[in-house]
């Protein structure tokens, strides 16, 4: 291989499944919203008190970190709100969660390289593919 040769970035076999993408000068992340599991009620949230806080967190470790009760709520009685935090595991099916980009300038004129990265959900094709065989 040449010096002004290049090799281009293999895209995985389940893109949809990756927290992150680092294939072109925008970087991705998954990120989910703790506000929202506290606001929709999610069955998966717990709780424990220590050092005279309550502390929150995922028990299906869709986010890795645990949040201090009391400041999450007073973020969300502001605006813009707590924000997201960046997932370590897919999203569930109850969790606010979005793509955040961070260089979105950066995209060049064709696009995203990786779109299923954001458009796919796991194990559900958004697509039908039917095939006729002559008979």
């Amino acid at each position: 291989m040449t010096p002004q040769q290049t090799v281009a970035p293999a895209l995985p076999l389940h893109p949809q499944d990756e927290m992150e993408c680092r294939r072109c000068d925008v970087h991705c992340d998954k990120v989910v919203h703790p506000g929202a599991c506290l606001s929709r009620g999610c069955p998966f949230v717990y709780s424990y008190e220590a050092w005279g806080h309550t502390y929150v967190g995922c028990m299906q470790k869709v986010y890795d970190v645990e949040i201090d009760l009391d400041m999450l709520r007073a973020a969300e009685e502001r605006r813009p709100g707590f924000g997201a935090i960046r997932a370590v595991r897919q999203p569930l099916p109850m969790c606010k969660s979005e793509i955040e980009r961070t260089y979105e300038s950066r995209q060049d004129e064709l696009g995203c390289i990786n779109p299923e990265f954001d458009e796919l959900p796991v194990g559900v094709p958004t697509f039908r593919v039917i095939a006729l065989i002559p008979g």
